[in-house]
């Protein structure tokens, strides 16, 4: 390994060398520098498990991976509110990615949660950015414990998976900064992470990978991130566009499609060679800080990293409604019913998938700990989701005959994954079906849902309790088999609202908006924030959750002043188990200039106690808590004047409101008012963005960043289309048995929602620019501008 450092080790290569190392060497590599020594070191997908692809770097797709402990995803991890938690399993992910020589994980991700039906939200952690912000900065701060990298993903408004690389999100400042940037904001300044990844989408008519505003000003200047942007993989538009605006590495390899462009540019002077060195520089010390903590020796032990998993499962797991037969004590009889607890769902589908070192089904984990006690019924097809009156009738039979019944539901793999989003929030008709038969025999039944994002459950009062598992992760099984009978408590609170409909909410009906454009016009009013401000109440608030003991919280105080103060609350645990309890912390402006919604979470704190165990716990507020942005004076700006500070164990489960003074020595922010219905109308919406509503561009004369599905709209296109799409299912492997229906439904959505330079980028190089270009012209009609691009050899690829 080279002892320079990385400005020396940059400064003595010639230029056609720096401009290499912006790109990666292929799909997980990044290039070496062989005249130093250093490698070509790895990264690799990974937010709740490593997932590193075995075989060809080269090729694309989700092919066989080496064994990794399978964490519960984000969604799960996050329904804990426990950092020190998230802190541990960042640990072990960091010493797995060493034992694999991974020098970079790729997560966590802070993309908040729009709309439940995000497709990807089981990757995301919350709806709130204090809570997503913190908790990653946690995963984070594990994970580089170990000296291996984490990228913090996707910067930004990256919140729907439907045409995601091509979309323009549409949004104001005052929320994408009150909102969105925050969880980033949160999670740079207090988890420094390696690498931040920027989104494919556009954002306000950019390109998340060439804005200079938000990988420059934002990201560099104004929260002090110093290390490498790297592109999610084909997020580049312009490579020249980006090295300007802050972007340094350039995923997946491409054999160099861009370099010609870049060497140009700089040889001409359209692009300083300064800002190649610069993003040069940070790729350099990426791999010199990773190569400086490789050992030989480094292994993990996977039976504890497994139990671990098995911990954070039962700290993940919600206990939404419980009328007291949980936990279970003496049962003669369990019908165990449902085929998720024979063939669990137990993470998401796509590019975080990761082969687990073991795997625990529920229904073993019954059998284990009451043998023949146990009766099972399948009770659905486990990948559809689709029942019959036979697999109905054997579930109402086992459900007559058991003193218990457990019923096993949620969403099976197709129908939440990336790459689409889902159509609805309902469980699977069979699933429902099979829930409200059983509930018919037995009242008293017990309902575990496994599922990576809200769902709408109108029978939810039914059940005798009902139980949020997320995807709890290799140990899901034997996780949950724990809760049920009190070996562990349900650790859980929700880290997202689940609606009663859908409907409801104010992002309905502009999600996930159209093929090249999303409007935010709900504004501030995502999740609780919706909910508690327009009196729509959420099926299951955000922050909620049961246990199996009980808590007090009393001896309140606020102290401070100014713009800084301590909230202090004591904790009991009056019942008979130990428990956790989490102190949630929101803040309310009494009277504003500015809209903001009723409450906002500004600082929270878990507690783990014995029976009649107390603990005193503290939550500092700083100006942030009460501040607002301020898009006109371009800074956070607190109005003086009286707040409350709610102390709660949800959103809407408040035990204590403490009136303060904030005193501030700003001009009051600029005034504004809520739309009505907390949903801008066309008006509304141009004021917030302070210009009109911007209207899509026609879908042709087609170009690099026409969707493959707009070539529908030409004879030739279609063909053109149709040979596209053949191909990449060739080179994903999608064509083929071994992969599930929800990871063909991905590749499917990825390469029909894809940009036409994804021809490029994913292509390896094995398709140039110029090819492309030369395509779209005979696409539009123009062959001779074709011929001459043919004949004009040795310039730039533009």
């Amino acid at each position: 390994m080279s002892d320079l450092d990385a400005a020396t080790i940059v400064a003595g290569l010639p230029l056609a060398e720096k401009v290499r190392l912006l790109s990666g060497r292929d799909f997980w590599h990044l290039e070496p520098v062989p005249s130093v020594g250093l490698p070509a070191v790895m990264v690799t997908d990974g937010p709740h498990g490593l997932r590193k692809q075995v075989g060809h770097a080269e090729e694309l797709g989700l092919g066989e991976a080496a064994p990794a402990t399978c964490f519960p995803t984000a969604s799960g991890l996050a329904a804990s509110w426990d950092e020190v938690l998230l802190g541990e399993v960042g640990v072990a992910l960091g010493r797995e990615c060493r034992a694999e020589d991974v020098a970079v994980l790729l997560g966590p991700g802070v993309n908040l949660k729009r709309h439940p039906a995000g497709g990807r939200n089981f990757e995301y952690l919350s709806e709130d950015p204090h809570l997503a912000g913190r908790l990653a900065a946690a995963l984070i701060e594990g994970v580089q414990s170990q000296g291996v990298g984490t990228s913090l993903k996707h910067l930004a408004a990256n919140h729907q998976e439907t045409f995601r690389m091509v979309t323009d999100t549409i949004v104001d400042e005052r929320t994408l900064r009150e909102l969105e940037l925050t969880a980033f904001e949160i999670a740079v300044r207090r988890g420094s992470p390696w690498t931040v990844m920027c989104a494919y989408n556009r954002l306000n008519g950019e390109f998340c990978a060439d804005s200079r505003w938000l990988l420059t000003d934002v990201l560099r200047d104004e929260w002090g991130f110093e290390g490498v942007v790297v592109t999610d993989w084909g997020a580049v538009d312009d490579r020249i566009l980006g090295i300007e605006a802050g972007l340094d590495l350039e995923m997946p390899g491409n054999g160099g499609a861009w370099d010609a462009d870049v060497i140009a540019a700089v040889r001409s002077g359209r692009l300083a060679e300064a800002d190649v060195d610069r993003a040069a520089e940070r790729v350099v010390d990426l791999v010199l800080r990773a190569q400086s903590n490789v050992t030989s020796d480094d292994t993990f032990d996977a039976d504890a990293h497994h139990e671990l998993a098995r911990r954070a499962a039962a700290a993940a797991t919600v206990l939404l409604t419980n009328d007291g037969i949980l936990p279970l004590s003496a049962v003669s009889t369990v019908a165990v019913v449902g085929s998720f607890a024979e063939h669990p769902r137990y993470q998401g589908a796509g590019s975080s998938q990761v082969a687990p070192t073991r795997l625990d089904p529920a229904l073993a984990s019954f059998r284990s700990r009451l043998g023949a006690a146990v009766t099972y019924a399948a009770g659905y097809d486990p990948v559809t989701g689709d029942t019959t009156d036979q697999l109905v009738a054997d579930a109402v039979a086992a459900a007559t005959e058991a003193d218990v019944t457990i019923v096993f539901a949620g969403l099976p793999g197709s129908y939440e994954s990336e790459g689409f989003d889902r159509q609805h929030l309902r469980l699977p008709d069979g699933h429902t079906r099979l829930i409200e038969a059983v509930l018919e025999v037995d009242p008293r039944a017990i309902v575990v849902l496994s599922n990576g994002a809200p769902v709408e459950l109108p029978w939810a009062e039914r059940p005798a309790a009902l139980v949020e598992a997320y995807l709890a992760g290799q140990a899901s099984g034997s996780a949950i088999v724990d809760v049920l009978f009190g070996d562990r408590e349900p650790g859980g609170r929700l880290a997202e609202s689940f609606p009663v409909r859908a409907a409801d909410l104010a992002a309905d009906r502009w999600f996930p908006g159209g093929r090249q454009q999303v409007e935010h016009r709900e504004g501030l009013y995502v999740g609780y924030r919706f909910h508690d401000t327009a009196g729509v109440p959420a099926r299951f608030a955000f922050g909620h959750g049961l246990s199996y003991t009980t808590f007090r919280v009393d001896e309140v105080a606020v102290t401070g002043s100014g713009q800084r103060f301590t909230v202090r609350a004591q904790v009991t645990n009056t019942g008979e188990r130990p428990g956790s309890e989490v102190i949630q912390v929101y803040v309310r402006d009494v009277v504003s200039t500015v809209h903001r919604p009723a409450k906002e979470l500004r600082g929270f704190a878990k507690v783990h106690l014995e029976p009649g165990a107390s603990e005193v716990v503290s939550v500092e507020l700083g100006p942030r808590a009460f501040a607002t942005y301020d898009v006109e004076a371009s800074s956070w700006q607190v109005e003086a004047g009286t707040f409350e500070v709610l102390i709660g164990t949800s959103s809407v489960a408040i035990h204590e409101a403490v009136s303060i003074e904030v005193i501030s020595s700003s001009p009051a922010p600029t005034p504004s008012q809520a739309s009505a219905g907390l949903v801008a109308d066309d008006a509304e919406f141009d004021a917030m963005l302070d210009h009109p509503v911007p209207r899509p561009g026609p879908l042709r004369p087609f170009h690099r960043n026409s969707a493959v599905a707009d070539l529908d709209t030409t004879r030739l296109g279609r063909l053109v289309k149709r040979a596209i799409v053949w191909a990449g299912r060739r080179q994903t492997g999608a064509v083929g048995a071994e992969h599930d229906e929800a990871t063909r439904r991905m590749f499917e959505a990825v390469i029909v929602e894809a940009p036409l330079r994804g021809l490029v980028v994913l292509s390896g190089g094995r398709v140039s620019f110029r090819q492309l270009d030369t395509l779209i012209d005979l696409l539009n009609g123009r062959p001779l501008r074709a011929l001459r691009r043919v004949l004009r050899r040795g310039s730039p690829t533009t």
